[in-house]
């Protein structure tokens, strides 16, 4: 697979725990190789950068490095191979990546596993090492927190074949036997061109703006509708910090002897 490429798409949301509702609309998403990330016209780069703070790593690092070294945690070597990112780019100051897949391949071309990123909107990110079949499928426990609507239970069932002329990766969110969550991507290729990018953004304005304000529409929704909130434990991130029940709004930290 040709990177970098853009992929003109659509993404769609639907949950069918306790209340059945969902959400559709275009995008368009980049497939980009971690080694040779897109040159742009100095014009156009507000508009497509690919940082690694947004990603999961040391923000020092390219992320390339910090992928591999994650990788080496889990006892893969890609020996040098190529890594292909599918992700949104930082677009005026701003990115916000709800699932960013990698497809990390061996010295021989051969693919080796896909990574799936996962990001929530408290700006906590995690990573699931994704061992796919033939078809492109994998599964994967649940252990990240990313809707209050959702507890943190059960299993991902994710397609994840190549992207080729088309794109068509789905998550789907098992849970006491039942589907509780479906989230799909589906798209065509389109060549990464100043001329295609230029195209996109003015068909797609401030996507990734739109697509973070859609995510949390969709969640006041259900909340006025009452569907019950799961509480999120924050993870302790200094001495002296304690961890907290946050139930899905503003994020708390307690410091001993006070509140922040």
């Amino acid at each position: 697979m040709t990177a970098p490429t853009l992929y003109d798409a659509r993404v769609s949301h639907l949950r069918t725990q306790r209340i059945r509702r969902g959400f559709s609309h275009r995008v368009y998403v980049w497939l980009v190789d971690l080694d040779e990330l897109p040159s742009l016209p100095w014009w156009l780069t507000p508009f497509a950068r690919f940082e690694s703070r947004d990603h999961l790593g040391d923000p020092n690092r390219s992320i390339r490095e910090n992928l591999d070294t994650w990788l080496a945690g889990e006892g893969v070597d890609l020996e040098g191979g190529r890594i292909l990112m599918l992700a949104n780019a930082r677009l005026l100051g701003y990115v916000f990546n709800p699932i960013s897949l990698f497809w990390c391949y061996a010295s021989d071309d051969e693919l080796a596993c896909v990574v799936a990123e996962v990001h929530n909107t408290y700006g906590e990110r995690h990573r699931y090492l994704l061992r796919p079949d033939a078809s492109g499928t994998a599964r994967v426990d649940k252990d990240f927190y990313v809707s209050p609507f959702l507890t943190i239970e059960g299993h991902y069932e994710m397609q994840v074949p190549e992207p080729g002329e088309r794109l068509a990766v789905s998550v789907r969110l098992r849970q006491h036997g039942r589907t509780a969550f479906t989230a799909a991507l589906r798209g065509v290729r389109r060549p990464a061109t100043p001329r295609e990018l230029v195209r996109m953004l003015v068909r797609r304005p401030l996507m990734t703006y739109r697509t973070s304000a859609l995510i949390r529409r969709h969640g006041i929704a259900m909340w006025l509708r009452r569907l019950p909130v799961t509480p999120r434990v924050r993870p302790v991130s200094s001495v002296g910090q304690v961890r907290e029940r946050d139930t899905g709004g503003l994020s708390m930290i307690t410091e001993r002897g006070g509140r922040k």
